[in-house]
């Protein structure tokens, strides 16, 4: 029987395989009737669980639809115009994504419920079964994260079967979905000895659990999962920040959960992101760039944030910061792909150290107009490797990895008023790599040493977007902390142009590059208003939120397709 799930998704799938070269039809849709007849052909079919097309996020790796990014002068998605709808390419895209992981791990596991063992071991099926399990756990616990209720199958039904299943209740789902993580924790290794293969582990499936168990505010369930993730003894903080998420960084203990990218294998960024984020002396467009609203966000080396701390200068905003600022932001007047970067409008002309020579400044929006529009440009994980291979670039996709679960047995604990060393330890201990210290070394890094449950929360959260600045959980963080209708109705803003208009109105005044310091709410939200009102800064473009958007759309032709699936409210 066809399963029902690719009559859902059919006009989705047909979208996507116009946007990506992945094959993410399920091995075994063509030939369901005879497959899994041999041990190879199970071990085939949970390979597949491992396509980076089935856990790849949307909007290609970045955190474009939340507060921490900036494109030139608009907003790249309609989440941030707030004309969210069921056509958007992401909102099918999503759903399609999900569904087709859904179906891999329905018809493994029907199809192995009794399979005879003809030279694979018990032990190997059961991991696969566990694989399986894994990987319909975390698709449908993307599915209620975005979407909330939704279309419940754990098996293949015909077509009529499924046009009249309407969606379960997101509370029924949940305990369903906890209980498939546990199958996949349960029989899952702790670790592949002797191989690196990246395949799911016990690890994966408690980190996982952990984070989808937060998304739904049940702290109990996120912190014991997370703990049980800590305990396991495997995974620790890599020693550097800064090449943790280099292409070059290559199975470290941090990363619990990620697919790999190869440049052999065909499987890199997408030429987008990569052109987008390179700085334009080094042939990119420096388009797609870090907010001023993320910079604002950095506290100061005191442990206070820019509006309170004595030591920030808004004419050198990254003195005196977090170390991750700069390991995550590009310093101005630091050596970066072969340049120094500098936007101040009278550097007209800069330093190449492959040639040698100077040349004109691309990097400047006094020499190039489509310079960045905020003079900001993203560090983190860029540098050399992505200007050679014609561009083609491998960083690993980390799904997850252990400074998130430190944080999210931290946030649990802090929303359980549970709150102990143990919970300002997981804090201290991410703070302290950034810093690039032992945790012990309170005098070299400042400590989180408050017990007061409402400052906690604040420090959380704060740690949580300066640490996983564009790994794309910025968003997924808003919606749950439901602080989207504040961050995401604010104004993306940059530097004045033409430069003749900068020049004239900040850097002849020695104001350069923030005239002032902007100020920094409990939710740590920046308010540059004053500089706005001031005439001293440009705005790029407005963000507009709808709270119909916690919730996104059912792709409207699902709907079309099936009378008993509704939208969601607002749509």
């Amino acid at each position: 029987m066809k399963n029902a799930i690719l009559k859902y998704t059919l006009l989705s799938i047909l979208a996507l395989s116009s946007c990506s070269n992945l094959d993410l039809l399920p091995l075994s849709e063509a030939s369901s009737g005879n497959w899994y007849s041999s041990d190879d052909e199970i071990e085939m079919a949970a390979n597949e669980f491992y396509k980076i097309g089935y856990w790849s996020p949307v909007l290609e790796d970045t955190e474009q639809e939340s507060d921490n990014f900036t494109y030139r002068n608009s907003n790249r998605n309609e989440i941030l115009n707030g004309t969210l709808n069921g056509q958007a390419w992401y909102v099918i895209t999503l759903w399609s994504q999900c569904y087709k992981g859904i179906t891999l791990a329905n018809i493994l596991l029907g199809k192995t419920e009794n399979a005879p063992l003809t030279g694979l071991s018990a032990d190997k099926v059961r991991q696969f079964r566990a694989e399986a399990y894994f990987i319909r756990a975390c698709k449908y616990a993307t599915l209620l994260s975005y979407y909330g209720d939704v279309v419940y199958l754990t098996s293949s039904i015909n077509i009529e079967q499924a046009l009249q299943m309407g969606r379960m209740p997101k509370k029924d789902v949940i305990p369903l979905v906890y209980a498939d993580f546990d199958n996949a924790i349960a029989d899952l290794p702790v670790s592949y000895m002797g191989s690196l293969d990246q395949r799911f582990t016990k690890g994966a499936a408690l980190a996982m659990k952990a984070r989808f168990a937060l998304y739904n505010s049940d702290w109990a369930v996120a912190a014991k999962a997370a703990k049980a993730c800590m305990d396991l003894g495997v995974y620790d903080l890599h020693s550097d920040f800064t090449n943790l998420f280099l292409s070059t960084t290559r199975n470290t203990k941090e990363n619990i959960f990620l697919i790999p990218r190869s440049i052999d294998n065909g499987v890199t960024l997408s030429d987008w992101l990569v052109n987008n984020e390179l700085t334009r002396n080094a042939t990119g467009y420096a388009a797609a760039t870090p907010s001023w609203d993320l910079l604002a966000a950095f506290l100061c080396t005191d442990g206070l944030p820019i509006d309170e701390s004595p030591l920030f200068d808004p004419h050198n905003p990254f003195k005196n910061r977090d170390p991750r600022c700069v390991k995550t932001i590009v310093e101005f007047g630091t050596r970066h792909l072969n340049f120094d970067y500098n936007p101040h409008p009278d550097s007209l002309t800069v330093m190449n150290y492959q040639t040698g020579k100077r040349q004109k400044n691309n990097d400047n929006r006094a020499v190039a107009q489509y310079a960045s529009f905020n003079a900001l440009v993203w560090k983190k994980g860029i540098d050399a490797t992505w200007l050679v291979n014609g561009k083609k670039v491998d960083n690993d996709y980390v799904i997850i990895r252990f400074a998130d679960v430190l944080l999210m047995y931290a946030e649990s604990k802090i929303e359980l008023n549970e709150i102990d060393a143990t919970v300002l330890n997981a804090i201290n201990r991410v703070r302290a790599r950034g810093y690039g210290v032992r945790v012990t070394d309170v005098d070299k890094y400042p400590a989180v040493i408050t017990t007061n449950q409402a400052k906690l929360r604040q420090t959380v959260r704060l740690e949580r977007r300066v640490e996983f600045a564009n790994e794309g959980l910025r968003y997924m963080d808003l919606i749950r902390w439901r602080l989207a209708s504040k961050a995401l109705n604010t104004k993306n803003y940059g530097i004045l142009y033409p430069a003749t208009l900068l020049r004239q109105t900040i850097t002849s005044k020695g104001l350069w590059f923030w005239p002032s310091t902007p100020k920094i709410d409990d939710d740590g939200i920046a308010d540059f208003s004053a500089m706005e009102n001031a005439g001293q800064i440009a705005v790029l473009s407005q963000r507009v939120w709808d709270d119909r958007q916690y919730l996104w759309p059912i792709p409207t032709d699902e709907i079309s397709i099936n009378s008993n699936i509704r939208q969601n409210p607002g749509y």
